[in-house]
């Protein structure tokens, strides 16, 4: 979606004048059953910009993006639960297609306990900014966090190479899309065991940042990757961008069939009152609070039923948990990461491409905010926010309509405001959310692939 649909659909969602719409787009007309919750002109319009989800956005950054051999390796790799310090823990230990491609805890469990929840990758392709804070500016690049994070995987970009290398299948399809592996892909004295370079990290204006060569005195893995020739590094890090590509490539599948709701709008389109019926009065009257006083759609607006941008809500810090900067630190790290858009591993390194980059900036206002995340299949991907500190929808809504606490730094967003709602209203709009529930995505994305299968 580019940028100029999502601002022209924000300019809807912005307009104080009725919009005059002719009889004959006049839901379901005075024949109208009592069944049904009249949304009105304004209501209406904001509610026609949600449905139906546009076809997935290209990807410049990726010539491989969607490529259907790539995206059955991906999938081979995404499944593969070698890609860890200890051989037990795939992408899918975190992102389990039975739980909402999450895993339904609080905080996301690696090697370690971590510090954030870890978001569904439904529509994940449809993402401008990865993770909470939007350190990553597409899919492939963040696959480096996840796999080399001592407390996540725990896994090595230089063993990633190896481990190709040694498994005919993994390294006959990654030839076939990516070309041959480099040189001695096999010898761990060229690709030493535990190899990894420092993860991107923002430069601390009140520290100097260690050189390498400090860092290797307390870090295996740093050392190991020290200990290699630079260009065996660089061809390290290709192989581990060419896999993150892939992987991208299988993750841009993973789009449900359309919801109740996406049925609803169809037929609201078309005055079409079977289609209508396929929310049911409560869902319908949540829908409007949704569309209407309830400003949701300030900050859940478009067909993903987010803007993808990031905002400071007022959630306190709960005791004993440690300090969150939010986007910031995302801005910071994404705009000095390698694998970004504009690094030499990206497949589209111009500024036309990378536009999203050049205007970063931040400020008192970004302090404490995080990513808006799509609304869409909410209800599978619970807990909610990114501290999964609420278990239910209904938890979320009413932290809406309180907004009790406030934020450790900076102020909560200047639009956002306690919303009147009694216990009904709450729980209608509660079910006007589960029925943004989509079709399941297709079996055949949900388990490995056949080892036999070429």
């Amino acid at each position: 979606m580019t940028e100029a649909h999502w601002g022209r659909i924000a300019s809807i969602i912005g307009i104080s004048a009725v919009v005059a719409w002719g009889s004959a787009n006049a839901p379901l007309g005075s024949q109208e059953p009592e069944a049904f919750v009249r949304l009105d002109d304004r209501e209406r319009a904001i509610a026609l910009t949600l449905s139906p989800l546009p076809k997935m956005p290209p990807q410049p950054s990726n010539r491989f993006a969607d490529n259907p051999e790539a995206a059955r390796l991906g999938q081979r790799i995404f499944y593969d639960v070698r890609l860890s310090r200890d051989s037990n823990r795939s992408c899918a230990s975190c992102h389990s297609p039975g739980l909402g491609w999450s895993d339904g805890l609080e905080l996301s469990q690696g090697i370690a306990k971590l510090n954030r929840n870890s978001p569904s990758l439904l529509h994940a392709g449809y993402q401008r900014w990865l993770f909470w804070d939007g350190r990553a500016d597409s899919l492939w690049s963040q696959i480096q966090w996840p796999l080399e994070h001592p407390n996540e995987m725990g896994f090595a970009r230089a063993d990633l190479v190896r481990l190709i290398a040694s498994d005919a299948q993994l390294r006959t399809e990654y030839e076939a899309i990516f070309g041959p592996l480099p040189e001695g892909a096999h010898n761990p004295e060229r690709f030493r065991p535990g190899g990894r370079p420092p993860l991107p990290a923002p430069i601390n204006p009140f520290r100097r940042a260690p050189s390498l060569e400090q860092l290797a005195e307390s870090d295996a893995g740093h050392a190991a990757w020290l200990a290699m020739n630079e260009q065996d590094r660089i061809e390290a890090s290709r192989v581990l961008a060419n896999t993150g590509k892939a992987i991208e490539a299988f993750e841009r599948k993973l789009v449900p069939g359309p919801s109740r709701f996406d049925r609803y709008i169809e037929g609201l389109r078309e005055n079409d009152v079977d289609k209508m019926s396929a929310l049911n009065t409560s869902e319908q009257r949540g829908l409007k609070i949704f569309v209407g006083k309830g400003q949701c759609v300030n900050c859940h607006f478009s067909p993903l039923l987010s803007g993808g941008e990031f905002h400071n809500i007022g959630l306190a810090v709960e005791e004993g948990k440690p300090f969150d900067a939010g986007r910031p630190d995302g801005i910071n790290t994404v705009q000095i990461d390698p694998m970004n858009g504009r690094g030499a591993f990206s497949d589209a390194q111009e500024w036309a491409s990378n536009v999203k980059l050049r205007y970063l900036r931040y400020d008192e206002h970004t302090y404490g905010a995080y990513k808006a995340p799509t609304l869409r299949n909410a209800a599978v991907s619970a807990p909610y926010m990114h501290n999964g500190r609420f278990e239910t929808l209904e938890e979320v809504v009413r932290f809406y309509v309180e907004l009790p606490g406030g934020p450790p730094i900076g102020h909560r967003e200047e639009t956002l405001l306690p919303v009147d709602l009694d216990d009904a209203e709450i729980r209608d709009l509660a079910a006007f959310l589960k029925s943004l529930q989509g079709e399941p995505v297709p079996e055949a994305l949900r388990r490995p692939l056949d080892p036999s299968r070429n």
